[in-house]
């Protein structure tokens, strides 16, 4: 049984969190991308042609007197270094979430998305209130549920009759993470039905 309860870990964490190939392959075009006009710059530049950008004895002079320019330029460019650099850290060390839930079974690795429970919770919020199925409107995110419930004009809303319905049917999908629900209710109502 511990067999299975780590092939199906593996397989939700899997499902659950995405891979960031992505930001990795955007950040070695990029890299690959600098490379190549510094390469085609230095060619151009053995040639004696003109430069695209910048010939490599300008760069070079540019970097040099970085110390002769006002601190506050050198410091504003050592602060962009750093948040660029802090932000590619948490790129690469924190996991990237997919939209889905995982339901809590013994048997099974079952995986749910976002929107089949919003569908499912702007029924029963659409249900409660008294409303057709358009008139609510769900967003589900790793850690809550909001409604957005939006009136017929001239009738009420019982607000926490719906948020206690969204509670239990939360409640009964058994999710593995419980979602905090919310309901907003619009305050200009729609004409018609």
């Amino acid at each position: 049984m511990t067999k299975y309860r780590s092939t199906y870990q593996r397989i939700s964490r899997r499902e659950l969190y995405s891979p960031r190939s992505v930001a990795a392959i955007t950040l070695a075009i990029l890299a690959i991308a600098a490379c190549l006009w510094l390469m085609i710059e230095i060619v151009l530049n053995l040639l004696g042609r003109p430069g695209l950008l910048a010939t490599p004895a300008g760069m070079a002079g540019a970097v040099a007197g970085v110390s002769s320019a006002p601190p506050v330029f050198v410091g504003g460019l050592g602060l962009t270094g750093a948040l660029i650099g802090l932000l590619l850290l948490v790129v690469a060390v924190t996991p990237g979430r997919r939209s889905r839930h995982l339901l809590e079974t013994e048997r099974a690795a079952t995986i749910v998305d976002n929107e089949v429970i919003a569908s499912a919770l702007a029924r029963e919020a659409a249900r409660v209130a008294g409303l057709a199925p358009d008139n609510a409107r769900v967003t589900v995110t790793p850690r809550s549920a909001t409604v957005h419930l939006t009136p017929t004009s001239g009738t009420a809303i019982d607000q926490q009759a719906v948020l206690t319905a969204v509670r239990e049917q939360i409640e009964a999908f058994g999710l593995l993470r419980s979602l905090h629900a919310k309901v907003v209710v619009v305050s200009m109502g729609r004409v018609g039905g």
